[in-house]
């Protein structure tokens, strides 16, 4: 059933998900892919110890969400306990977001990303040009 925010893979160029990413998802030519769904896709691509912006995320899928929009599905997937790495994301200066929702969430972010090697600095933010990931171009 399509729904408000679907479209079909026959679309992908226009919703910015990319054919091995589509290949993931779909399992017929007229699998329909939500905006959350391509955002879980994009993230758990993110490779161990790398981070993206809710803003890169949000253009990879053609801004068929906003930053705010990424924040919400992550959210959402937090919750669900997808295996989505949600912990992968963080703000354009490289901070931690979550917080906003709960202190217990930062706290876990952080830890997460500790785990796989990511180094805070002392004001709570990582180094973008460090641990920031750009996919491929055979990816996007």
């Amino acid at each position: 059933m399509v729904g408000e925010g679907c479209v079909t893979v026959s679309l992908r160029k226009s919703i910015g998900v990319s054919e091995p990413v589509m290949k993931q998802l779909r399992s017929s030519p007229e699998h329909i892919i939500s905006p959350f769904e391509a955002v879980y896709a994009w993230v758990r691509y993110i490779p161990h110890g790398r981070v993206m912006s809710y803003g890169q995320i949000a253009r990879l899928i053609g801004e068929r969400l906003s930053a705010q929009g990424v924040g919400w599905a992550l959210r959402a997937c937090i919750r669900q306990e997808q295996s989505v790495p949600w912990h992968r994301v963080v703000n354009a200066r490289g901070g931690i977001s979550t917080g906003k929702l709960s202190p217990y969430l930062a706290d876990e972010q952080r830890a997460r990303l500790e785990s796989e090697g990511v180094v805070f600095r002392t004001d709570g933010t990582l180094d973008l040009t460090v641990y920031g990931w750009r996919p491929p171009e055979r990816l996007r």
